[in-house]
């Protein structure tokens, strides 16, 4: 690959980054408020130990930055995978490639209210 390609690819991924992130943030806050309306609506009336505190709060922010940087490290993987196996330096491999990926990572987050109604139904229904 020439360098003025290689120079273009990453700062193609590095544009994107920006929207990546916030995609995640977006995608945590949504699926936090998701948990927590689950968790009150299905859960709470039969375990009342199903609480959100400031405590909770803050120990799954942390838990959800780990996993930002997690995601932020497979991301780079993304420029990696372009480089070495876009052999035609195909912008729709690329675009396909970055779609995928953030799809994958944004999607992630909402397991954890799929978790919230899969014990609801396993437990209480």
């Amino acid at each position: 690959m020439k360098i003025s390609q290689n120079n273009h690819l990453r700062e193609w991924w590095f544009k994107r980054r920006m929207k990546y992130n916030i995609g995640l943030l977006i995608a945590g806050f949504i699926s936090f408020n998701m948990y927590w309306f689950l968790g009150e609506l299905l859960i709470f009336p039969y375990d009342d130990s199903f609480e959100v505190t400031l405590f909770t709060i803050f120990f799954q922010s942390i838990g959800y930055f780990f996993f930002i940087l997690t995601a932020n490290f497979f991301y780079t993987f993304g420029y990696f995978t372009d480089r070495f196996f876009n052999e035609n330096y195909s912008e729709e491999f690329r675009v396909r490639l970055f779609n995928i990926g953030f799809g994958i990572s944004v999607l992630i987050p909402f397991l954890i209210p799929v978790l919230i109604i899969i014990e609801y139904f396993t437990k209480y229904y």
